[in-house]
């Protein structure tokens, strides 16, 4: 994926899509992403933010965080939407869509590799909240574990288990829910 579709994948609203388990489904329901198609038609923050206000995202509001719209509106719980305007905001769009896509790419591979049809959005809330070093250190001692257990590629159930068990782990020692 490159930056201009990854920006495709950036809700004004702080969340990135690439990191939804809507849209990394492959169901018939599946979410294009907050900047494609019309499902973003029904999202209050959205017609304020892009259709009212001409916005990109947020953060180019004044009201940023005192908005009556963005504190009713529920936002996906177990993306950090409002952590991300922040770090938009401070840092800037690209910097922070680069980590963005980071952590797709990571659940891509979580995805291709550990998924036994059980564990899509364990594997998105994990790649939202854990830090990116936390992720990869989790997968590469799981990596291990199974390369030293000898578990078959085919084995999906024991590889999914083992890597939701180490990127638990993580979340554990960092205090980071992934339960909800």
């Amino acid at each position: 994926m490159n930056a201009i579709e990854a920006r495709d994948l950036v809700g004004c609203c702080g969340l990135y899509c690439g990191l939804c388990n809507k849209y990394q489904s492959q169901a018939a329901s599946r979410c294009l992403g907050c900047q494609v198609g019309l499902q973003h038609e029904w999202c209050s923050i959205w017609n304020c933010c892009v259709k009212k206000r001409g916005y990109f995202t947020c953060t180019e509001c004044e009201e940023l965080f005192n908005c009556e719209i963005y504190l009713r509106r529920k936002v996906v719980d177990w993306i950090p939407a409002a952590a991300n305007l922040c770090q938009i905001q401070s840092g800037g769009l690209e910097p922070w869509l680069g980590e963005q896509m980071e952590r797709q790419a990571l659940v891509e591979t979580l995805l291709a590799e550990y998924y036994e049809g059980r564990s899509m959005s364990f594997y998105c809330k994990a790649c939202a909240r854990l830090p990116l070093p936390a992720i990869q250190q989790a997968m590469s001692e799981a990596e291990e574990w199974l390369a030293r257990e000898k578990v078959a590629a085919t084995d999906l159930k024991s590889r999914a288990r083992q890597m939701k068990a180490a990127l638990g782990a993580a979340a554990d020692r960092l205090e980071v829910d992934l339960r909800t």
